[in-house]
């Protein structure tokens, strides 16, 4: 189904809230990415190993049955290439 677009009509007025819509989450997105940016920043500058939170909040963002199955795949894999203490 394709919406007919005219230079008066409707649907040429909605598709216009839609572009200016996603503009306006665009430049949210922008602000966010850049307060995040910041925040780690912040982390770095006190001595904290940026890798290793960013790592963290990924892992945090996944449930706790994937992280295990995750854990153990490495774990596996890395007693394969003798990287085990």
């Amino acid at each position: 189904m394709t919406t007919e677009i005219t230079d008066s009509g409707v649907a040429a007025e909605e598709l216009k809230q839609f572009i200016e819509r996603i503009e306006r989450l665009e430049e949210e997105k922008a602000a966010l990415t850049g307060d995040i940016k910041e925040v780690y920043g912040e982390a770095k500058g006190r001595g904290f190993d940026t890798k290793a939170i960013r790592m963290l909040v990924a892992l945090r963002k996944k449930p706790p049955e994937e992280r295990a199955e995750e854990g153990e795949i490495l774990e596996l894999y890395m007693q394969a290439l003798g990287m085990q203490a």
